[in-house]
């Protein structure tokens, strides 16, 4: 084990980039995932909107310092995209074990960095401090190997680690082919390593087969304890390596990686009132003492600003808020909030939605491309699509435009501080004057001018409006 001082001088040296390529990542992910009972590949099935296999990439990219290769099926067109930028990939065309799997790697790999850090596709928990902290424990090791292990009060499948008097690891026996003494041990194999690349290649074709006809990595274990010492590091948190086999373990996996991520933003001055029932996606930025209500979905790209109030029962997702927002019992996608703006209950906000600073949009409205101008007013049951509302102007209680003439789009544009009457229907193209108002349930067909009262179906122009009006 390495102590604290140690795994600090090595996450600095990692940082001041020292280590950058003394190791290089094996992501093991041809595994066919059979129990997920699914046409999607496992390490495709996403955690908290990312494919499982996004996760460990990232994990070992940061552990060190370079994008890692994957060991993919023949099949796997969709691992490599998912992958993304950078990583190399090597083909197992059988599945011969895990074993095998890191044999295919050896062409890309031979000859490079020292050492080989492999870790598997369907950990999607793992962290990167974790995997840096098992780089340096093998740093730090004589023997040719280090790897992870966990004290566990569920074994999940994992084999066992096995150690002698003295507690030095001696090897690994899987749990089917455990006797019940060795059953009951507590301290299992994670699945991942750190090893020197010139011990472990020509090690790798000395595997012996398993009763399965397959090849495993952990025979290596006893190989290396046969020449020194093998290196350890004790993960303590048991969620970290929740693997991933079935639909079951995706559930826990993606409520360990929400709990992650809400704690994460807790902790940064974000109100959370039910964790439980709050998902914040991992590319989302909050601000401090903002609130998030129960059954709160924040997804995507989305950025919320500092003192906003969010929920309940609101779901966001690409979109940008500013700061002291209220979004109550509403959808939003690909929206624009700017300061100040009141949203719901019961809106939806559809992409290229732009709210200027103290809009108010309330029930059951939607927007859908277009922009709503600073204090503009838009209480309940509208539709503004493919417009533009001047500034303080108010849209009226079931006031719509009617932008589509089923074969293109047409644009509105309100001036400011214009007054839509309840009902009216807007049919565009249109422009509607600065100052001017409609009657309720006024069907406004041409355009209207600044500072006039439009009425009636198809509107006429009933008067000219003085600016006290």
């Amino acid at each position: 084990m390495v102590d604290l001082h140690s795994t600090i001088v090595a996450y600095q040296g990692f940082a001041r980039g020292e280590w950058v390529m003394d190791c290089e990542a094996v992501i093991l992910a041809a595994g066919l995932g059979t129990r997920m009972k699914s046409r999607l590949p496992k390490v495709l099935h996403p955690v908290l909107e990312r494919p499982m296999i996004w996760w460990a990439v990232q994990a070992a990219y940061q552990a060190c310092g370079a994008p890692p290769t994957l060991v993919i099926g023949p099949d796997a067109e969709g691992v490599r995209q998912a992958a993304g930028e950078g990583c190399r990939f090597a083909v197992q065309r059988e599945r011969l074990g895990t074993g095998h799997a890191l044999a295919q790697a050896e062409q890309a790999l031979h000859d490079s960095a020292p050492l080989l850090l492999v870790t598997s596709a369907d950990m999607p928990l793992l962290r990167a401090e974790t995997l840096q902290r098992l780089i340096q424990a093998q740093r730090e090791n004589d023997g040719p190997l280090s790897l992870l292990t966990a004290r566990v009060r569920r074994t999940r499948g994992f084999g066992r680690i096995l150690r002698d008097g003295q507690g030095a690891i001696v090897g690994i026996v899987e749990e089917a082919h455990a006797t019940p003494e060795q059953l009951a041990l507590d301290e299992v194999n994670v699945g991942v390593y750190c090893l020197r690349a010139d011990w472990v290649w020509p090690r790798l074709r000395q595997l012996p087969l398993s009763p399965k006809g397959e090849y495993y990595l952990t025979d290596l274990v006893a190989m290396a304890a046969a020449q020194g010492q093998v290196g350890w590091l004790m993960v303590e948190d048991e969620e970290e390596i929740i693997g991933v086999n079935t639909r079951v373990h995706l559930a826990e996996a993606e409520a360990a990686m929400r709990r992650r991520i809400n704690h994460q933003w807790m902790l940064q001055g974000v109100t959370i009132v039910d964790p439980q029932s709050t998902y914040i996606g991992p590319q989302v930025e909050l601000g401090r003492d903002t609130v998030l209500l129960p059954n709160t979905y924040l997804l995507g790209t989305t950025r919320v600003g500092a003192d906003c109030e969010i929920g309940p029962n609101t779901h966001i997702r690409d979109s940008q808020l500013g700061d002291r927002c209220q979004v109550r019992f509403s959808v939003l996608e690909g929206a624009t909030l700017e300061e100040e703006v009141d949203v719901g209950p019961f809106a939806h906000l559809r992409r290229g939605a732009h709210l200027c600073r103290g809009v108010h949009m309330g029930n059951f409205g939607e927007v859908k491309n277009s922009t709503l101008g600073p204090g503009v007013k838009m209480g309940h049951f509208s539709y503004v699509g493919d417009t533009v509302v001047g500034a303080n102007s108010n849209i009226g209680a079931g006031a719509i435009t009617c932008n589509f003439d089923g074969e293109r789009k047409h644009r509105t544009e309100i001036g400011e501080d214009a007054f839509i009457g309840s009902d009216t229907m807007l049919v565009a193209p249109l422009k509607v004057g600065r100052g001017a108002r409609t009657g309720a349930g006024s069907v406004v067909t041409r355009d209207v001018p600044p500072n006039t009262l439009v009425a009636g179906v198809p509107a006429r122009a009933i008067r000219k409006l003085d600016q006290d009006d």
